[in-house]
């Protein structure tokens, strides 16, 4: 028996000794939080929105601020969690997670609630990377897949939950509750994971490019703020032109920044990787387009419909199911048609599905007309997060994959926000039920197109070779990207 080691595989007789699985819970339910708090609050906004007299703006914030930081910070996370400790870096970013959660449960104002979602965001960008660092430390072997497994199912059950828990602790005990739910939980996991997670080493080999982080960031919110204005003001109102010439200068120097920096967020080989670089624009696009239409339904379904907060969260229940039934699916077909044609299949099927709800007019009902465009959506949804997630990986090396991932999952963030910021500027007013009516049929016109123009990017996503090579990713990638952040 030989006890020589390999990257997978710890020595013999050392390693395969069985972990307890107690790491991974406490790893998955921070996680969870993390994942429930994207989608948890689409669902308890008319609320808010009432309660701390949001305008649509705010709304939006609401939402953008947290997949904003979360997604802008998380490559810089994940070299974080690389050089320092990954549990300490863990508890850190669980920390200003659970304290901001606080915040955002006590705020009296809408910037309150827009900064404190933000420092949730940035607290989410150091936990993730370093809870999957810590998973991937803590088991090997057998133990590992299982665990890798568990975590992209958790990670795609967090739609569904989070829109679920978002309207039964709403309806329950008001919006407060959506924030405050995570305070106990965080506090637990914090005071057992300090306990029971081993402390791992960094490996300080390279430096961090800070200012690269700061550039993309602040670029990014500018970019957003610019959109967003333009909906309320106008494109060419000095708001929206400020925040898009803001977004153009810090954007063009986070590239230049890049090509200079001596350890890049993203080194410059992994932008020629070109199944990598165009799966994520696909990722980016397809979040942006479901995460924008879930934030419009939740309000739509609320102030149009009359539904309650709890009912909304259960109207959305058939749109998570058949996102998550379809990608189970569509991960039987892949190695027989390619990852390629299945993106292609569901942009037309998603395409179609927006195109239905553009229809929405003041008769309209849940059942006959709201969940046949929910159904078709989804559909086209679920087997694209599969299909993207193994193009993306299939030309990157294996030492590579958390990096690669970590892009894919930052363009799905900031899709989500450009998403959300692109359909409110579009949709205008919608804390009025008048203003719904007529903003919610031209949002979805722009989703449908939005989705009809991402054939182009998939055209350069690699065919059926890809399955093969790709493979090794798939766990990795889809787990990642799938579920955080719908």
């Amino acid at each position: 028996m030989s006890l020589h080691a390999t990257a997978d595989r710890p020595p013999v007789g050392v390693a395969e000794e069985r972990r307890p699985w107690t790491v991974l819970l406490l790893m998955l339910a921070a996680q969870f939080m993390v994942v429930l708090d994207v989608s948890v609050v689409n669902v308890a906004l008319p609320s808010i929105g009432e309660s701390l007299r949001l305008d649509s703006g705010d709304y939006q914030w609401a939402v953008s601020a947290y997949v904003l930081l979360s997604g802008g910070f998380l490559l810089l996370g994940g070299r974080v969690a690389d050089l320092f400790d990954r549990r300490k870096v863990f508890l850190l970013g669980l920390g200003l997670f659970t304290a901001a959660s606080l915040a955002s449960g006590l705020a009296e104002s809408a910037t309150m609630l827009v900064l404190s979602r933000g420092a949730q965001g940035a607290g989410a960008a150091l936990l993730t990377p370093a809870a999957m660092a810590v998973v991937m430390t803590t088991y090997a072997g057998r133990q590992r897949a299982t665990a890798l497994a568990v975590w992209g199912t958790v990670a795609s059950m967090g739609i569904a939950a989070g829109v679920l828990a978002g309207g039964v602790l709403t309806s329950a005990l008001g919006w407060r509750a959506v924030f405050f739910v995570n305070v106990p939980i965080g506090l637990a996991t914090l005071l057992l994971a300090a306990r029971s997670v081993a402390p791992g080493a960094g490996a300080r080999r390279r430096g961090m490019d800070l200012p690269g982080a700061v550039t993309l960031v602040t670029g990014l919110l500018a970019l957003v703020y610019g959109v967003e204005r333009s909906g309320s003001h106008g494109w060419g109102s000095e708001q929206s032109v400020a925040g898009l010439a803001a977004a153009a200068v810090l954007l063009t120097a986070f590239a230049l920044l890049e090509t200079r920096a001596a350890a890049p967020l993203v080194p410059p080989r992994v932008w020629r990787v070109r199944s990598l670089v165009s799966a994520s624009t696909v990722m980016a696009g397809v979040t942006g387009a479901v995460v924008g239409a879930i934030f419009l339904s939740s309000l739509y379904l609320q102030q149009v419909l009359g539904s309650s907060a709890m009912v909304a969260g259960l109207q959305f229940l058939p749109l998570a199911v058949v996102i998550t039934v379809s990608a189970a699916v569509a991960s039987k077909v892949l190695p027989l048609v390619g990852p390629r044609a299945l993106i292609a299949a569901g942009l037309v099927v998603a395409a179609a599905g927006a195109l239905w709800l553009s229809g929405a007019e003041a008769g309209w009902g849940y059942l006959s007309d709201v969940l046949p465009g929910f159904v078709v959506l989804g559909a086209g949804v679920g087997p694209m997060f599969v299909a993207i997630s193994v193009a993306a990986m299939s030309d990157v090396p294996h030492e590579e994959s958390g990096l690669a991932s970590g892009l894919m999952m930052t363009g799905h963030e900031v899709g989500a926000a450009l998403g959300v910021a692109v359909l409110t500027a579009v949709g205008g007013d919608l804390t009025t039920r008048a203003g719904l009516l007529a903003g919610y049929p031209d949002a979805f016109l722009v989703v449908a197109g939005a989705l009809v123009a991402l054939l182009l990017p998939a055209l350069l996503v690699p065919g059926r070779s890809a399955v093969a090579s790709g493979a090794h990713g798939h766990g990795h990638g889809h787990g990642h990207g799938h579920g955080h952040g719908h």
